[in-house]
């Protein structure tokens, strides 16, 4: 049976490997874990010298392989564009956080030249799962599902952390503040989430759910981890 431990974990600060595909044959398709943190630098985590405690993250690094060099786009979508693609922003139409008229490459959503990992890795035979923030287009039909998840729950733009936050808002700013479930909006209070949730946890809890449907059904995964801003359990 497939297991959890045998994967690939790729964080917003880098990559990281794990030991048990070195410590044994590493399977033909491993599962891969791809981590992306909103408004954290690589130094934000103990492994790169801060003064936090990341002791699970700290672990991961000590124990597999970290890349020293990269770059991120510094904002939301253009970086969430560049990593799902592997092109730079511009090129899928995210060049900036917002729209600008008249360019292309910055109408504010990915177009349709290029192709989002869960898509090219369905090709063989992949579970693709996301959880968390999107910020991709998704009032442009740019959803999960449409670009080869299998499995999601998100915020379409983030905006909030706790099940109550929605109650707790008012006009334009609560219609902003939107969940979705395999694309089907869902309510916060929807018997199908957990009671009194907070979104880190839901993120991860959810996931975790989506994995063992791969598991179940023998099938390598691919997990998109998308926390929002630096509000990650360490």
């Amino acid at each position: 049976m497939m297991k959890r431990n045998q994967w690939i974990a790729v964080t917003g600060m880098g990559m990281i490997m794990s030991p048990s595909l070195f410590a044994q044959r590493a399977p033909e398709k491993p599962n891969v874990v791809l981590i992306l943190v909103d408004d954290v630098g690589y130094s934000d985590f103990g492994c790169y010298g801060s003064e936090i405690e990341t002791p699970n993250i700290d672990r991961l690094a000590n124990n597999g392989i970290r890349l020293r060099h990269f770059y991120n786009q510094a904002r939301s979508a253009p970086t969430r564009a560049a990593l799902m693609t592997g092109l730079y922003p511009h090129q899928v139409g995210n060049g900036a956080l917002g729209k600008v008229p008249g360019y292309a490459a910055y109408q504010g959503y990915p177009n349709e030249e290029n192709v989002f990992i869960p898509e090219v890795l369905s090709s063989v035979g992949y579970f693709s799962v996301m959880t968390g923030k999107w910020h991709l287009g998704y009032h442009r039909g740019v959803t999960p599902v449409n670009r080869g998840f299998n499995r999601s729950l998100n915020a379409p733009v983030g905006g909030f952390y706790y099940s109550t936050d929605k109650s707790k808002a008012n006009g334009e700013r609560a219609q902003q503040l939107k969940l979705y479930l395999n694309d089907e909006e869902i309510a916060f209070d929807d018997s199908r989430l957990p009671k009194n949730w907070y979104s880190t946890r839901l993120w991860t809890e959810y996931g975790l759910k989506f994995i063992d449907e791969a598991i179940d059904k023998g099938q390598p995964f691919f997990w998109y981890l998308a926390h929002l801003r630096q509000y990650l359990i360490a």
